[in-house]
């Protein structure tokens, strides 16, 4: 039973921490496409809620609980599709880290906007063409991961 409640775990905050992330994505993306910087602003904001909220703990529970089911199934640390997860999970969270500070960055960008009855500054965009591009791998990455946690390849 503490085996399938870890992988119950596991898979919980794997299915928050990707739908998260990719819902953020989808919607962030296309609110600022549409240049309405007042819904622009309320959905930045979010999102770097949502990040906190829900993204940071399945960050952290992911490893955790991973490690703990490879412990209680005696799978060893150097087995290539655990090694690969870790890597690509890790590309992930370095992409991660920079896009959360340039999510902080351009809420605040846009609602310095919205306060001066502006449109979205330059800067705004600098920062979303960075975002979009940390983004794609970590995307593809964690799509690997979970095919990896899946299929636990030899």
């Amino acid at each position: 039973m503490e085996y399938l409640l870890v992988k119950w775990l596991h898979i919980l905050s794997s299915t928050l921490l990707f739908g998260t992330g990719l819902g953020s994505a989808f919607y962030m993306l296309f609110v600022s496409l549409t240049r309405d910087v007042r819904a622009t602003a309320v959905v930045v904001r979010n999102v770097v809620l949502a990040d906190w909220l829900f993204t940071t703990p399945t960050i952290i529970i992911q490893p955790l609980t991973g490690l703990y089911m490879m412990h209680l199934a005696q799978i060893p640390l150097t087995s290539k599709w655990i090694m690969w997860s870790f890597a690509l999970y890790f590309l992930a969270g370095a992409c991660w880290l920079p896009v959360v500070w340039i999510q902080i960055k351009m809420r605040n960008l846009a609602e310095a906007a919205v306060q001066a009855g502006q449109p979205l500054p330059q800067q705004y965009w600098h920062y979303l063409k960075i975002w979009v591009l940390l983004g794609i791998p970590a995307f593809f990455g964690l799509v690997i991961v979970f095919w990896l946690m899946v299929a636990k390849p030899a």
